[in-house]
């Protein structure tokens, strides 16, 4: 019954504005960031001339706590943390203050063009170029992804960082700007995002509209409401129409 009642306030909404999630939504983010960091990595080697002990994925996750737990901040602020990160690492190897945050900056900004080296899944580019055609589109992500160095940036309306917001979602930030940006009500949103709570929960709380990207059709155990889900971007529009009648 609880199924059947959402299925008829779906058909109910007409859909204005739909909102995207990033990574892991359009790319697989643990292929780009492993790129990203080990091309860094030899970067940063090879500009200071000595190779730098990173320790190991263990250790870096704890770094990245130990700034994070220092200053909260860090949790929504990704280029500082990333910068912080540099910092630990290779600090040792200036004398000079100056030269050191030199570094940290041309560091960062090479990682920051690795990190935007993306595989997009397949009919994303597709799709987005047809949804743009009818309806408002805007980015709600947690990351640092610029749209505008991936080439897409024509396709959306307005993005949204968590810098943008100072909170990750699945705060209500992100979903209250976009909102405010676009002038259309939750009822008249769809967010579309991978993750169960960063995405679906957290727009589903303000009554947005949601689809989960579930790319390996993972079971819905959160509750006894499972959201519209897909696995291919060839199915999104179709989705769309079945489900809203737009």
């Amino acid at each position: 019954m609880k199924n059947l009642i959402l299925e008829r306030i779906r058909k109910m909404s007409m859909i204005e504005l739909i909102t995207f999630d990033l990574d892991d939504t359009f790319w697989d983010i643990r292929s780009t960031i492993i790129n990203a960091e080990n091309n860094s990595r030899k970067w940063a080697e090879d500009k200071i001339g000595e190779k730098i002990d990173w320790g190991t994925f263990e250790d870096f996750m704890k770094i990245r706590s130990e700034l994070v737990r220092e200053d909260p901040t860090l949790e929504y602020d990704l280029g500082m943390l990333r910068k912080k990160t540099i910092a630990h690492h290779t600090k040792k190897f200036f004398n000079d203050p100056n030269a050191l945050n030199k570094f940290i900056e041309e560091a960062y900004m090479f990682f920051l063009e690795e990190r935007h080296k993306v595989t997009f899944y397949e009919d994303v580019i597709t799709v987005l170029e047809k949804l743009s055609a009818q309806y408002k589109l805007g980015v709600l992500t947690n990351g640092n992804a610029d749209v505008n160095k991936l080439g897409i940036g024509h396709l959306f309306d307005f993005s949204v960082s968590s810098m943008d917001v100072k909170s990750n979602k699945p705060a209500q930030g992100h979903f209250v700007r976009a909102r405010e940006l676009s002038q259309v009500d939750f009822n008249n949103t769809l967010h579309v995002g991978d993750h169960p709570v960063n995405d679906v929960l957290g727009a589903r709380e303000l009554g947005i509209n949601t689809a989960w990207f579930n790319l390996n059709n993972h079971a819905w155990d959160i509750d006894e409401c499972p959201p519209i889900q897909f696995n291919k971007w060839s199915q999104f529009i179709s989705l769309v129409e079945d489900n809203y009648g737009n």
